[in-house]
């Protein structure tokens, strides 16, 4: 299991979380295996998640995506992402 983190900051938060929820199904369709998202304490607009995925190629290919980005883009994200990936131990 790899776990993708992505932080980045966005317009509006209920603008971005409602495309977000939107792209679930697409999302898991893409290897996705388990997601969730947290808001900075002091900046409800600065946002990271974390993304499940069974190998670290296909983590890479998610973030990679054209259909990502675009997805990003249309739901406000305003500063480039910084991602990162992980293994459990």
């Amino acid at each position: 299991m790899v776990r993708m983190f992505v932080r980045h900051k966005v317009n509006d938060y209920a603008v971005w979380r409602k495309a977000y929820d939107d792209f679930d199904g697409e999302r898991n369709g893409l290897g996705v295996k388990g997601d969730a998202v947290f808001q900075a304490v002091d900046d409800p607009n600065d946002v990271t998640a974390w993304h499940d995925f069974e190998t670290v190629e296909a983590a890479q290919s998610f973030a990679g995506s054209d259909r990502l980005k675009e997805v990003m883009k249309g739901a406000g994200v305003s500063s480039a992402p910084d991602i990162w990936f992980t293994n459990p131990t």
